[in-house]
Parts: structure tokens; sequence; C-alpha cells
């Protein structure tokens, strides 16, 4: 009985949200874009998928697309494997297609995917190991550009079960501005991996930090910083700038949170760009609601949420969603959207996690939205997924199992 009014509670709360933000889910030059995870009572049927836009961007092609992933996974009759048919339509009727993809990726993809891609007419498959441009990264975003006109950047990556079974938040653009933007980062990474190839070095764009473009309410910025074409803002300082400006309340969804770097050749072990950020507000009176998934409970992560935990102002939950009726599925049913929401006032939609590594060393795009009508929707969709059964308050006292990303 308890779960049956849990269930009905929560379906009158979403009824209510779409109620009060259905008119506008867009404003001039980008639209919000989700992944609902199935087999959940989450719900937006206010705002479009993944698979629809997808689809229709590639159907609307006429000259070029350029896709940057981090890496490609498909599966027989799944939803997505019906975008990679429109891919592959739009090669067959002669657009250009340049697919560039991160080489330690490999190890995630499907080979057949990946052989399926090469078979597409008039695309050229590429792979550049990023970690040779900076010493430790991977090109970790998530975009695609359709005809230099309309771009997509979000956290869902070149998967099936992106589409399907992950919490995935993106964005639709056409301002031209940023679309220009996203389509010189995936030029500056396509000739990157030419120089690579010919045994040269990448020279640097950017010797000093480049600070976003605040002339603009809405604007790109991307890591890393060195790397950055003309005019793109720096990611790594601008979180913590606009952490700074908050007044009254922060609300983050990530896949992980840790104030810490990974990966053999790591030259901070110790990253506390975001984490002394957040503190500040929070010592400033700024309510915090982070919101995390069952994946940031390995140690020393979950360590380090813990001592977050203990500060004034702030409440951290933890996201775990239902195994699949299928049965387990390997690195899905998670929720990987990469949002934040500032006073309802400015929202932010990335790629990036938040921890050492990304920010920092790895390719990745953010996209700011200083607007009310995308701060205050973002914030709903946290709120959905923060009142969900999904949702439970870090316990300070428990022992957090491994959690089942791979296998089981």
């Amino acid at each position: 009985m308890r779960k049956i009014i849990s269930v009905a509670l929560c379906v009158l709360a979403q009824a209510a949200l779409l109620n009060s933000s259905h008119a506008e889910v867009s404003i001039p030059g980008y639209e919000l874009v989700h992944t609902v995870p199935v087999e959940t009572n989450l719900a937006t049927p206010d705002l479009s998928d993944p698979i629809t836009v997808w689809s229709q961007m590639f159907d609307s092609a006429t000259e070029q697309i350029v896709i940057g992933q981090f890496y490609a996974a498909s599966k027989p009759g799944s939803a997505f494997d019906k975008v990679i048919e429109r891919l592959a339509a739009a090669g067959q009727r002669g657009v250009k297609i340049r697919f560039l993809m991160e080489e330690k990726g490999k190890t995630a993809s499907e080979p057949s995917t990946i052989e399926r891609l090469k078979q597409i007419p008039n695309l050229e498959f590429r792979t550049l190991d990023y970690s040779k441009i900076t010493g430790n990264g991977i090109i970790h975003a998530k975009y695609l550009v359709v005809d230099a006109k309309t771009a997509y950047v979000g956290s869902q990556n070149f998967d099936w079960r992106s589409f399907e079974h992950i919490h995935e938040t993106g964005l639709r653009i056409t301002d031209a501005i940023v679309v220009a933007q996203v389509q010189a980062i995936f030029e500056q990474d396509w000739q990157a991996q030419e120089l690579i190839a010919q045994g040269k070095k990448v020279p640097p764009l950017n010797q000093h930090n480049v600070d976003a473009n605040h002339q603009s309410e809405h604007y790109l910025v991307a890591s890393p910083n060195a790397y950055n074409p003309a005019g793109v803002g720096n990611s790594e300082t601008e979180l913590p700038a606009l952490l700074a400006q908050a007044k009254t309340e922060i609300r983050i969804q990530l896949l992980d949170y840790a104030p810490l770097s990974y990966g053999p050749n790591r030259t901070r072990p110790y990253y506390a760009v975001i984490d002394n950020a957040i503190r500040s507000a929070l010592a400033r009176g700024v309510k915090v609601k982070l919101m995390v998934s069952n994946w940031n409970t390995e140690k020393p992560a979950i360590n380090y949420l813990k001592s977050l935990a203990m500060l004034p102002g702030i409440e951290i939950k933890i996201v775990t969603l239902p195994k699949a009726s299928t049965g387990f599925i390997p690195f899905a049913r998670v929720i990987h959207s990469k949002t934040m929401s500032i006073d309802g006032q400015i929202a932010w939609i990335g790629t990036s996690n938040w921890s050492g590594g990304y920010l920092d060393n790895s390719r990745n795009l953010e996209v700011v939205l200083r607007n009310t009508t995308m701060a205050q929707r973002i914030a709903q969709l946290h709120q959905q997924t923060w009142d969900s059964d999904y949702a439970q308050s870090i316990d300070m006292n428990k022992d957090y199992p491994k959690p089942a990303k791979g296998q089981e």
C-alpha cells in the first residue's frame, strides 16, 4: 500500500511539474533533450528524446556531419540502431561524414559497430589518443555538428544504452556562434590526429587562461584550455567562477564527484578545484543539493562524499536505478547527466564528470545558459529524481558495497 501511495504521489508531482513547464522547454538557439531510463517511473514528455533529435539532424544533413565521441556501441534491434541507419542514409546520399573517437574508447566499443561505421559511404573514421596531446587525458566529449548549422552537446555517448537505459541530458543547438565553436573544436582535434599520425607534436593554442564570453547570455566553454579554439572559454575556471556567483541554491546532478585525479600519469592526485568552490559556497550560506550515481560509492570517492556531507547546508543523495527486466546490462541503469542549476537562473549542461582529469586534461564541452526557463527546467529534472524512490540520502555509517558496473 505504501508503495502504491508513493507511486501515486510521484505521478501527481510529475503532472504538476509538467503543467508548469510544458509551454517552454526551449529558448532561441537551444532545445533541451533528455533520455529517461526505461522501466522507471521518471517521465519528461515535454522534452524531446535524442533518438528523435539525432535522427532529425542526420536526415536534415545535406553537406557534412562531424561527430566526436569517446566510444561507439550499438545493438541490433535497439532504438539506437535506427539512428545509425539514419546516419548511413546520409552517407549514401553523399553527405561527407567524419567520425573522431578516442583511441582508448576501443575497449568500451563494440568492434562490429566500428566496422559498421567504417562501411558507411562517405564516412571517414579516425581515432585519437588524446593523452599524446596532454600527457593524460581522453576525448570524453559527446557531440556532433550537421552542416555547420546545428550542433548537439550532451552526456549521451554513441551507445545504445545511453538512449534507453541511462539518465542523460543534452542540448540541440542552433545558436550560430556556439555551433561554429563546436565545429572549430572538432577541426582542431581532427587536425591534431593528423599531426600525431605524422609523429609530430600538437602545438598549444593558448598559453594563458581564456575567459568565457560573458558578454553573451549563452556560451560554450571547453577543456583543456590550452587546446581550445579562439573564443572558447576555459571550463576549468568557469565552473568555480559560476559557483562563486551562487546566492541561495545550487542543484547538481552527476555520474560521480570526487576531488581526485585518476590514471597512471596524473599530475595532481588531489584535485580540489571544484570541491573548494562548493565548500566556499556552503561557507557563504548557499544551499547545495548534490545528486550522484551509485557508481560514486567506491572508495576512496565515497569517503570524500561523506566528508562533504558533514558540512552545514549540503544534502547529498545517491541514485540507484532498478535492474532491467531483461537482466543485468553492463555499464547501464545509471544516472549519467552532468547538469547544474544555480539560483534558478543559470543552467550548466555538459559532458564532464566532476573529478580530476576531465576539466584539466580531457576534451569536454559545457554549455552555460543564463536563462530562467532552462535553469528552472534543469532544477525540475533534478527534483524529479531527487524525490524518487531511487534517490537515498548518503548514509555516513554505511560501508557501501562495490557497485556493479561492467559485471555483477
